[in-house]
């Protein structure tokens, strides 16, 4: 009997070192008894992920796929050879997916990654709500936005040239979007649904002015976690979705992308990345 073929994937950004998704994806392929598939992080920056990519193709097919992270998840569009619809609405490649001729095709798990996360904590529609921070993370946002939310988004950012980047995103996915400067973002606490899009301690500043009956708080960190605002949204008894949340789904559908084979064990993943953030 034959060997069976090698197959890699593996997740590329810079930082990495802390990226949990190896732990993810690994959890995922011993339950899916993938015992000859394997998953790496590489320290990659925008200025060495073409060669990167160039030197996968002479590897006799054995890579899968690619999670990408910031500062890569722009950067690679030019690189590929299709990218699906979702990744396209919002210019953002989270995943890429090497098929069987060595072609490079990209998507984006954290829009539906981030649907399923808050359908989980069963909010499926909403009136209203408010983003805090703009970025990849935050079109992507308003992308999932788009599908659940029948009024107004209000993006809380910093410059003028970073509202009218969201109010541009609003337009291209269909949503309106109105901005207010950083300084005002006690207000965005107010929503029915907040979702915080900002790096560690960007927040922490907010959470002595969360309302006494808050609504969904969806706070894209995973470490540290709670995060200062998370942390207090659960003392006023509001439903707080994680980044582990959102983590978790995304590489559920990359897994089943890279893999071929679906459903990926969602709890599986979500014990393995629960127990990765434990304290020791």
């Amino acid at each position: 009997m034959s060997e069976p073929t090698i197959r890699r994937a593996a997740v590329l950004g810079s930082p990495i070192a802390h990226s949990l998704s190896p732990v993810l994806h690994r959890a995922a392929y011993a339950e899916l008894g993938l015992d000859h598939w394997s998953y790496d992080r590489f320290e990659v920056d925008e200025a060495a992920l073409p060669g990167f990519i160039a030197g996968l193709a002479g590897l006799g097919g054995e890579w899968a796929g690619l999670s990408l992270t910031m500062p890569l998840k722009r950067a690679v569009i030019p690189l590929l050879d299709r990218i699906s619809d979702t990744a396209a609405s919002v210019e953002t490649v989270n995943t890429v997916v090497f098929d069987a001729d060595g072609r490079r095709h990209g998507d984006n798990t954290d829009i539906p990654g981030m649907l399923a996360a808050l359908r989980e904590r069963g909010v499926t529609a909403v009136g209203s709500a408010a983003v805090l921070g703009a970025g990849a993370t935050a079109s992507s946002a308003l992308a999932a936005l788009a599908r659940i939310c029948s009024g107004p988004v209000t993006a809380y950012v910093r410059s003028a040239e970073r509202a009218a980047e969201m109010r541009g995103w609003g337009e291209r996915l269909g949503v309106e979007v109105r901005t207010a400067d950083w300084s005002r973002a006690a207000a965005a606490l107010r929503e029915p649904l907040v979702i915080a899009t900002t790096p560690a301690g960007t927040t922490d500043a907010l959470a002595t002015e969360v309302p006494d009956t808050p609504g969904t708080l969806f706070d894209v960190l995973y470490e540290p976690w709670p995060t200062a605002l998370a942390d207090a949204w659960s003392r006023k008894s509001g439903a707080v979705v994680s980044g582990l949340d959102l983590l978790v789904h995304q590489a559920v559908l990359q897994v089943e992308l890279m893999t071929g084979r679906a459903p990926a064990p969602l709890a599986v993943m979500r014990a393995a990345g629960e127990r990765a953030l434990a304290p020791r």
